[in-house]
């Protein structure tokens, strides 16, 4: 790949010619797209990433409460979670940034299978919404920590949860599919907590423990003019209350981090 400093952009993998990735200008994401010209149809709509622009977007989303609050730095240590979909004219394949409250970047999320064939039924049609989709879940050197797998579906959305070797962790399950959304955390035939909408747009959402004790919550900030009128990407802010032990932490980064893909593709029914 080439050196710094370079402009935001695509560029070759040096490891794999068949993959670009993209420079954000200070630093290489986790979004990577094949090299064909296909790819282009999406057309980016949003430049370099702006660490003062996060920083103010996650004292929105938290009203101020994370701003003391010290994380170690990687997607299951920090107290705060800024998410940023990546803003596209015509989206293909769905891509977040995940980054801390300071602006560093965490690592993203990022769609993948999608066959040419998937792609044509998203640009043509709404069938999107009933097929499988697969997401990886990556740390800040590109490194898969998570997979989330959301298999087809008709009302319900159930996203499996796995580790990096597909070893499972657990399954995140719709409940409802009219009013306030909600979805629980079930790891080995028990529920261990869930999402819970706090209103029926599903916008924002508590996350509570088996106890039913909030133990983190997700928050809609505003993306800009731009982002809003000409896409569909959203930005939002993971507040986790307090340090979580698995199975639990990745359920709730798990479920933090693919919350979007679940509502768009219920609300094209």
């Amino acid at each position: 790949m080439t050196s710094s400093p370079q402009p935001a952009g695509w560029y070759p993998d040096q490891q794999n010619p068949r993959v670009y990735r993209w420079w954000d200008g200070q630093a290489w994401t986790a979004n990577t797209r094949p090299s064909h010209d296909a790819e282009m149809i999406e057309l980016d709509v949003e430049g370099a990433h702006d660490p003062a622009k996060i920083r103010a977007q996650a004292a929105r989303g938290t009203q101020g409460r994370g701003g003391g609050a010290v994380g170690g730095g990687t997607l299951f240590s920090e107290p705060v979670l800024v998410v940023n979909q990546r803003a596209k004219l015509i989206e293909m394949a769905n891509e977040f940034g995940v980054f801390d409250q300071n602006g560093n970047r965490l690592g993203g999320v990022v769609q993948v299978g999608q066959s040419t064939l998937k792609k044509a039924i998203r640009l043509l049609t709404n069938y999107d919404q009933f097929l499988t989709h697969r997401f990886e879940i990556r740390d800040a050197n590109h490194s898969t920590v998570l997979k989330v797998t959301r298999p087809a579906k008709v009302f319900k959305s159930r996203f499996l949860v796995t580790k990096a070797d597909d070893s499972p962790i657990g399954e995140i399950v719709q409940e409802n599919v009219f009013g306030k959304i909600r979805l629980g955390f079930v790891v080995d035939g028990r529920k261990v907590g869930g999402i819970f909408a706090e209103n029926w747009r599903a916008w924002n959402f508590a996350i509570k423990d088996e106890a039913d004790v909030e133990i983190a919550r997700i928050t809609k900030t505003w993306g800009g003019f731009v982002k809003a009128a000409f896409t569909t990407a959203d930005n939002y802010v993971v507040e986790i209350h307090r340090p979580l032990r698995d199975p639990l932490a990745s359920m709730v980064v798990a479920s933090a981090l693919t919350i979007d893909t679940a509502l768009k593709q219920d609300d094209k029914g």
